[in-house]
């Protein structure tokens, strides 16, 4: 939101403990692979087919949204009057037809508690506590993994962020996003990790590269799939387009989202899913993998815009071979309509907003998107291609 905090990652002891954490989380997986190396070369070849294990590993289906805020009690009650379970319920279908189902919270899943920001003008206070009860709202719409790094997530200092993640362990949810913090599981056998960064303070930090490219390899010896989830860039209607090179927002320093994906991807990422600019940005496909740039606004009651671009409400769905590569995916467009929450969009704007923008940041891309909101692969070759670069 536009709450502006200095952009600081974890100091040198933080980082240390964090990685130490990853270690600590892949040593507890036994009869693991050896690490793969980095993906700094050509993009590999399809694998032909064997009779081994990992052949028999099923394809997964990943529904992604950008940031959900419930509604908040502090420093008056903002909530919904018909509840969190209401707001969601226009799209869950589509959620819960996913294997894993994934979004940004904003704020915190707390009953009290103090603030760490004071408010001189609590009209503009942007402070996100919702009751922890919607913990369970979130779980029956389908979620199953959410990121708890973004520049709400301790607005009620790091034990609201504690009390968020055992809420959501208490449900079931699995989060990422305090340094250290990574969720991996197992879906129909294949092995998936998610890891939140954000350039603020507690975070897993997307500013530290080296570090951040450690420990999506770690993970990727390790599982599967691993998934990278990034709170970054700019905000407002006017950041649709990539600016590819560091963004700021109010003089904090949001990184380079682009040069982070890529390199994410390089280090063993194969979906990466980005919020923080409030509206949606272009797709790119990178070496085989899916990269969302922003997926906007999913369902924010109060306090953060919808108009325009900031009320568009996109399901990125895609479809990963077992080994992470991207198969096709769709767009599923809804917008938010207060106090409803998100709805189906007939019109098909955050569908067709998506394609014109990676369109024209990516002029040769390989990415195909059709009128029903379907995306493909397609050769560079045969990609459509426009007068606009962005590079």
């Amino acid at each position: 939101m536009n709450t502006a905090r200095r952009a600081v990652g974890p100091g040198p002891f933080a980082a240390l403990a964090a990685f130490a954490a990853v270690l600590a989380l892949l040593a507890g997986c036994a009869g693991n692979p050896s690490p793969p190396a980095a993906r700094t070369g050509p993009a590999p070849a399809p694998a032909k087919a064997s009779s081994g294990a990992s052949e028999a590993l099923p394809s997964l289906t990943v529904a992604a949204v950008g940031d959900i805020m419930l509604g908040t009690d502090y420093p008056q009650d903002r909530l919904p009057p018909q509840g969190a379970g209401a707001l969601l319920r226009g799209m869950a279908d589509t959620l819960r037809g996913a294997d894993i189902a994934f979004a940004n919270l904003e704020g915190v899943l707390l009953d009290g508690g103090e603030p760490v920001k004071q408010c001189t003008d609590p009209a503009w206070c942007y402070l996100f506590r919702s009751p922890s009860a919607y913990a369970a709202d979130l779980e029956a719409a389908g979620f199953d993994v959410l990121s708890l790094a973004n520049n709400h997530a301790r607005d009620f200092g790091e034990p609201g962020r504690s009390a968020t993640m055992r809420t959501l362990d208490n449900v079931g949810i699995r989060h990422s996003g305090r340094a250290g913090d990574i969720a991996s599981w197992r879906v129909k056998g294949v092995r998936v990790a998610l890891v939140a960064f954000a350039p603020f303070l507690g975070s897993n930090s997307m500013l530290d590269r080296d570090l951040a490219r450690a420990i999506v390899t770690a993970l990727k010896a390790n599982h599967d799939i691993v998934m990278v989830s990034v709170h970054a860039g700019a905000e407002g209607a006017d950041v649709t387009h990539l600016s590819f090179e560091r963004e700021y927002y109010h003089g904090e320093d949001r990184g380079d989202e682009v040069a982070f994906a890529h390199a994410m991807v390089d280090a063993g990422a194969d979906l990466v899913l980005g919020s923080g600019p409030h509206v949606p940005r272009a797709l790119e496909l990178y070496r085989g993998r899916l990269v969302a740039y922003s997926l906007g606004n999913f369902c924010t009651y109060w306090g953060i815009k919808v108009a325009g671009p900031n009320g568009l409400a996109p399901i990125l769905t895609v479809r990963l071979a077992p080994d992470g590569r991207f198969v096709g995916g769709r767009i599923v467009s809804a917008r938010q309509v207060r106090p409803a929450g998100p709805r189906p969009d007939p019109k098909r704007r955050a569908a067709r907003l998506m394609a014109e923008l990676t369109r024209e940041d990516f002029p040769h891309t390989a990415l195909a998107f059709q009128a029903d909101g379907r995306v493909l692969a397609v050769s560079p070759a045969a990609a459509p291609k426009t007068a606009l670069s962005r590079r």
